[in-house]
């Protein structure tokens, strides 16, 4: 964005972060902004820190879940039972059984 003529941009200042893949990301703040401690790597997506001698680790990478596994968390295998056979009395009713 180009200034206008009749204002100035506010103060800014660069701030570099390091990730663990070794990605080194700068990041324009405002002067007077305390920087945060972790900023996401562009490259990679991992966490950047500070530091460039110990960046912070990986996130951990969670496997996929289904729906299904959700419910699970959710429901015991008797809440499930109950679930169903609620489910089948009111399809046999409507059904005239």
């Amino acid at each position: 964005m180009r200034p206008d003529e009749r204002s100035e941009p506010a103060p800014r200042r660069e701030v570099r972060y390091w990730c663990s893949a070794g990605h080194e990301v700068d990041v324009r703040f405002a002067a007077d902004v305390p920087p945060p401690e972790t900023w996401d790597c562009t490259r990679c997506g991992q966490p950047a820190g500070l530091d460039p001698s110990n960046p912070p680790g990986r996130m951990r990478v969670e496997p996929y879940k289904s729906h299904l596994a959700y419910v699970k968390e959710r429901r015991s295998e008797a809440d499930g039972a109950a679930i169903l056979a609620e489910a089948l009395a009111k399809v046999r009713q409507r059904r005239g059984e």
